[in-house]
C-alpha cells in the first residue's frame, strides 16, 4: 500500500484564491470583522434528479427540503470566506494572523471534507516537495490521523447542525436561487452589514419559502419541469451562476 505523506512548506497558496467554507459560528466572526462572505447553493429534487445514488445519504444530511413548484428540492449551502486573492489574514511571510483561531477547513487541509472525494496531491496548489516527507495522512484508503479524523467529522456534524439557520439567513437576505447539484452553483455576495445582522438572529420562526432551480441546459430544465420543479435560465442580478 502507497502511503500519502505531506508537510506544509508555508507557501502560501493554499490561502490564496481559494473561498473557505465556514461553519455559522466562523461566518459570524468573519463577517463581525468585516470580511466578506460568500453564499454559494446548490440542490437536488426529492426524486434524487441531480444527485448521484451513492451521495444521497451525506447530501440529504446536510441539505434541507423547500417547496420548488409543486415538487420539492434539498438546498445544500455553503458560507465561505470570500478571498479572490490573498486571503485577508495572511501576513507578508505567509504566516496566518488568526491561526489559534483559524477556520475548521484550515485546520483540516489538505484532506477533503467530502467522503466521496478523495485526496489527489495533483488536485492541490501545494508544490510537489510538500508530499515527499512529513507524517502519513492516508495509508493506502485508510486515513491514519485520528485528529485529523475528529477535526472532519466536526465539520460534517456543523454541516447538518447549521443548515436550518443557513436556510433562514438566505430567506432574510432574499436568496432563493440555487444551482441543480452536479450541475454548478449560485453565488451570492450579500452586504456584509446585513449578513452580519441576520446571522445574529437567523429567524427560524419563520415559514420556508419556495426557491427555483437556475439551469441553463434546455433538456435538462424540461426534465426538472416534468418533475414539477420552477426553474430559470436567464441571468440574476443578484447571484452569479458558476457552471460546471
Amino acid at each position: 500500500m502507497t502511503d500519502i505523506r505531506f508537510d506544509c512548506t508555508g507557501c502560501g497558496k493554499c490561502c490564496t484564491g481559494h473561498h473557505v467554507p465556514l461553519t455559522l459560528s466562523e461566518a459570524r466572526q468573519w463577517a463581525g470583522t468585516g470580511g466578506q462572505v460568500i453564499v454559494l447553493a446548490e440542490a437536488f429534487l426529492a426524486n434524487g434528479l441531480g444527485l448521484p445514488a451513492e451521495q444521497r445519504e451525506h447530501a440529504t444530511r446536510r441539505s434541507w427540503p423547500v417547496p420548488c413548484g409543486s415538487s420539492e428540492a434539498w438546498v445544500t449551502i455553503t458560507f465561505a470566506a470570500f478571498n479572490p486573492g490573498r486571503c485577508r489574514n495572511l501576513d507578508d511571510d505567509n504566516r496566518c494572523g488568526i491561526y489559534e483561531i483559524r477556520p475548521l477547513v484550515c485546520r483540516i487541509y489538505p484532506m477533503e471534507i467530502n467522503p466521496h472525494i478523495p485526496l489527489r496531491p495533483e488536485a492541490k496548489d501545494c508544490p510537489s516537495e510538500a508530499w515527499q516527507s512529513g507524517p502519513a495522512l492516508i495509508h493506502g484508503n485508510q486515513l491514519v490521523d485520528k485528529r485529523l479524523a475528529e477535526l472532519i467529522e466536526r465539520s460534517r456534524q456543523a454541516d447538518r447542525d447549521d443548515i436550518r439557520a443557513k436556510l433562514a439567513i438566505c430567506q432574510a437576505l432574499g436568496i432563493d436561487v440555487s444551482a441543480l447539484k452536479g450541475n454548478g452553483f449560485t453565488a451570492y455576495l450579500p452586504d456584509t452589514a446585513a449578513l452580519a445582522q441576520a446571522l445574529e438572529q437567523p429567524p427560524l420562526d419563520q415559514p420556508v419559502a419556495a426557491w427555483t432551480l437556475h439551469v441553463i441546459d434546455p433538456a435538462l430544465s424540461a426534465e426538472l419541469e416534468a418533475c414539477g420543479a420552477k426553474t430559470r435560465s436567464e441571468p440574476g442580478t443578484y447571484y452569479s451562476f458558476i457552471g460546471f
